[in-house]
């Protein structure tokens, strides 16, 4: 049988406030008195009493995830796995439940306000947003916390929100290519409705303008990340008069479709083609080893989900400590999949 908060706080010599505190992840409390009440924490078997801190704070000790259904959405992608569950890890620390809630697009709005009428969150983190989204200003005047992951560039107002620097990790991946000397560059994209998306695409473009190349219209494609889909524009785009001699792929996903396309066309991956991927920090793709399989843009999704669901929390916490907003930088980890342009 685990302890109760009090009796953790009592063995650590700290307040229960303090110890709450640093399980929530307040950064008030210092990195190494965290560290000794994570570990305490565990070693104890602490779990936080759910039922007794509802009804001790008056909150429902849940936050909502509302995910569209529709298949053409880029949130129905398996990394969402990935970010549910570092959010998951975060929740749970701090004695909340997550409630996710799967609706038609259409029937979103509702979806926010029933949860939100029933009492059954505390708060929302919003997914997915694209380049002109009215969720923000709708979630806005509910009054409820919410966190965006990723951002809106069509809104002005403030608001918080978790996103990596999606334009400088495609401007870096870029020009790490022209520096290989390649000048016909694809660029295999998400949706770019999808705000993510837009911003890959400008990194994409800025790096190009300032070699001083004209963008393609041919190089450049937009779809729902799938592996049928990186397939699809490695044969076709091999097949162009002037074909690319390296490609950025928006995802692992796409990138292991390109692999399958250019080895079935005879190519070989870092000799005669080049292909730097996005996303590569995935519990279920691993790009790891002495040499990794593909150059890419590293970013823990699983971290980026517990960052989020612990400002949230924040904001939960104390709502007029808002907005916050932290934009996580990607690496770019070296692999085998990029080389020199060939002659």
């Amino acid at each position: 049988m685990g302890v109760t908060l009090k009796q953790l706080a009592a063995s650590l010599d700290l307040s229960p406030t303090t110890v709450s505190r640093a399980l929530n992840g307040f950064p008030e409390v210092n990195a190494k008195t965290r560290a000794r009440v994570m570990a305490a924490a565990l070693k104890a078997n602490y779990h936080p009493n759910t039922r007794a801190k509802s009804l001790a704070t008056g909150r429902a000790q849940a936050i909502g995830h509302v995910i569209p259904a529709s298949t053409s959405h880029e949130i129905v992608n398996p990394v969402f796995a990935d970010f549910i569950a570092g959010a998951g890890e975060s929740y749970a620390r701090a004695g909340y439940e997550m409630v996710l809630r799967i609706t038609p697009d259409d029937q979103e709005e509702n979806a926010y306000r029933d949860l939100l009428a029933r009492g059954s969150i505390d708060g929302i983190i919003l997914h997915g947003p694209r380049v002109q989204d009215a969720r923000v200003a709708m979630l806005a005047e509910m009054g409820v916390p919410f966190l965006v992951h990723g951002r809106t560039s069509g809104v002005n107002a403030p608001y918080s929100w978790l996103d990596i620097n999606n334009q400088r990790s495609f401007a870096r991946a870029t020009q790490f290519l022209l520096d290989f000397d390649h000048r016909r560059i694809a660029l295999i994209n998400g949706i770019e409705g999808m705000d993510f998306a837009q911003r890959r695409r400008q990194g994409y473009l800025q790096a190009l303008a300032a070699a001083g190349i004209a963008p393609d219209p041919l190089l450049m494609r937009q779809s729902e990340m799938t592996e049928p889909y990186g397939y699809r524009a490695a044969q076709e785009m091999m097949q162009l008069p002037d074909p690319p001699t390296a490609f950025i792929a928006s995802s692992m996903i796409v990138a292991y479709g390109l692999r399958r396309g250019l080895t079935d066309l005879g190519l070989k991956l870092g000799r005669d083609v080049s292909v730097i991927a996005h996303d590569d920090e995935l519990s279920y793709l691993p790009n790891y080893g002495d040499v990794p399989t593909f150059t890419a843009t590293r970013s823990s999704v699983r971290e980026a989900g517990r960052r989020a669901a612990r400002m949230l929390l924040r904001l939960v916490d104390d709502p007029d400590c808002g907005p916050l907003t932290e934009l996580m930088e990607t690496a770019l980890i070296l692999g085998a999949s990029t080389g020199p342009a060939p002659r």
